[in-house]
């Protein structure tokens, strides 16, 4: 079965199959770790300056988050601070970000740059332009040349959901399960809207659990935070990762 057939496959699948679910967020588990593991925190604003990059990553290591995720160009003194810290936390970076309508060998030089300078894991934005036009086998090749070219770093899709139908969203996942990727992800967060759960829902039905959901844009606190994993997402990515975890100590402090 080739690309087209396998989306044509899943796409009729979901017309038949799928039924969208409201889901109830389940705080009863609620643990900082659980939380803070599920969570790069992230500072991609493009004024951020070096001492909001310095600022964010010290407070961020006082917390238990997966990652921290900054621009290309932050790498190396993400990279150095942490260092200097003793303390043990991965680095993710985005590639091709926020709108991914680069050609695939500038992707690839950045991913390259990626792998030199420090980083663990990598997300990246594909061509939506590209997938809207149906051009699945160029999308299939971006991603494939990064996944190719990214080492044994983890490779984190972004397909920015807010511009895609139904079909183009499972198409965007279908592409990156079947290039290599580690994980599909929903929005750069500088989209129309970011996550929703549907979004997840769709997401989670088209990579039949083959690869990982990470769910970003819009997650500003703990109870939607738990309705996106409940959808099906592995991974969250947020700026307001502190906030988040300070919210669980609440939680948790209420309990006792």
């Amino acid at each position: 079965m080739n690309l087209n057939e396998k989306i044509r496959e899943v796409v009729g699948r979901f017309r038949r199959e799928f039924k969208y679910v409201e889901v109830i967020p389940d705080s009863s588990e609620v643990n900082l770790e659980k939380i803070g593991k599920l969570i790069d925190q992230t500072l991609l604003k493009p004024y951020a300056t070096i001492n909001d990059l310095r600022v964010f990553v010290e407070k961020s290591l006082n917390y238990p988050f997966h990652s921290l995720c900054v621009p290309l160009s932050y790498l190396e003194e993400t990279k150095k601070i942490i260092e200097r810290s003793g303390k043990d936390m991965k680095i993710t970076t985005v590639v091709g970000f926020p709108h991914g309508n680069i050609p695939t060998r500038i992707k690839v030089e950045e991913t390259r740059y990626a792998v030199d300078h420090g980083a663990d894991e990598i997300d990246m934005v594909i061509n939506v332009g590209f997938l809207k036009s149906g051009m699945y086998d160029l999308i299939f090749e971006e991603v494939k040349s990064v996944v190719e070219n990214s080492g044994d770093l983890i490779v984190k899709v972004i397909i920015e959901t807010c511009y895609l139908t139904d079909e183009e969203k499972i198409a965007g996942s279908v592409i990156s399960k079947e290039a290599g990727a580690n994980f599909v992800k929903t929005s750069t967060g500088f989209g129309e809207y970011g996550a929703n759960t549907r979004d997840i829902e769709i997401m989670r039905f088209a990579v039949e659990g083959k690869v990982g959901i990470k769910a970003a844009g819009g997650i500003r606190d703990l109870e939607f935070l738990l309705k996106c994993v409940k959808a099906g997402a592995e991974r969250i990515g947020t700026s307001r990762g502190i906030e988040i975890l300070e919210e669980v100590k609440d939680c948790l402090q209420r309990r006792v």
